[in-house]
């Protein structure tokens, strides 16, 4: 008997056939919707729940989410060659960039936290310059200085009150920056999936230690809360994949800013959070800037790959 592909299956390969455009818009949509669930989400529980439980219980929820995988794949696919103080670094970083993630969710509107997570691309570039030791020209230090006007036009340093929402939204940019270069060392000799997996179980020795000092019993209904967080990172997480296959990373990076129309809808429906027009004006600078370097960096690739002319 013939096996009838699943919902998901026929969605993935309806999907498939629409411009690489309309693609990536789809599942960078898809993506700021989650993203932007999962800071809500944690406003629910985190005037009772401390955040360093919360990362805790989504890594466990993210288990569950992939232990049909887990299962089906065998423990053969979670072996893992080399790298290994890389890997458990990328686990340190990513539990101390989540809960300064959800600790800024809970101190900031929503599109505040969007916005400045954005000036990620420029800080990337920065760290590419000072350990990877690019060679960057005059347009690409213009790109990452408008781009660092842009978050300072968000921030207004000396012109709005300090928050120190705004701290942890940066700590969180600067451990994503890290682990987007420790990932790209890792999938050389890696598969994405036995990442994720081991992503997660390094995560949970890490929480259950936080824990102990801010330990909280959870009622069933944050039990609820903390599964949507986790269902929606693991969800994510596996259409960033599927963004990143769709187009070129110029597309994909222009269409990520749709993020903050989200963030910005939520904020005002869920939480009547109005953005102010400093955030919109300083997320436009960061977006231009951040499509620039995305540019600049396809342009550099396609032409590694050209073979020379004779």
């Amino acid at each position: 008997m013939t096996r009838l592909p699943g919902l998901s299956e026929k969605m993935g390969a309806a999907i498939r056939r629409w411009p690489s455009a309309a693609q990536a818009a789809f599942w960078m949509l898809l993506i700021g919707s989650l993203v932007t669930f999962t800071l809500v989400f944690a406003r629910k529980v985190s005037d009772q729940i401390h955040v360093f439980e919360i990362v805790f219980f989504r890594s466990i929820f993210g288990l569950v989410f992939m232990m049909p995988w887990m299962m089906r794949r065998g423990l053969g696919a979670m072996r893992i060659k080399t790298r290994h103080g890389i890997i458990t670094l990328r686990s340190v970083l990513a539990f101390f960039g989540s809960a300064a993630f959800f600790f800024a969710a809970t101190l900031m509107p929503l599109a505040d936290v969007t916005s400045i997570i954005f000036i990620r691309p420029i800080i990337a570039a920065i760290a590419a310059i000072i350990f990877l030791h690019e060679i960057v020209r005059l347009r690409r230090w213009t790109a990452i200085i408008l781009g660092m006007v842009g978050a300072l036009i968000i921030v207004r340093p000396g012109f709005a009150e300090l928050n120190i929402g705004i701290v942890f939204a940066l700590v969180t940019v600067c451990t994503l920056t890290w682990n987007t270069i420790n990932l790209k060392i890792l999938t050389r000799d890696e598969t994405s999936d036995a990442l994720a997996i081991w992503h997660m179980i390094l995560m949970l020795p890490l929480g259950a230690i936080a824990c102990i000092f801010v330990w909280t019993t959870p009622t069933l209904e944050h039990l609820f809360w903390m599964f949507l967080i986790g269902i929606c990172e693991m969800t994510s997480q596996r259409c960033m994949s599927r963004g990143y296959k769709a187009a070129d990373t110029t597309v994909i990076m222009a269409f990520s800013f749709l993020r903050l129309p989200v963030a910005a809808i939520l904020g005002f429906a869920l939480f009547g959070e109005v953005p102010e027009i400093w955030v919109w004006l300083g997320a436009a600078v960061i977006a231009s800037s951040s499509i620039y370097i995305a540019h600049r960096e396809s342009v550099v690739a396609r032409r590694r790959k050209e073979p020379p002319t004779a």
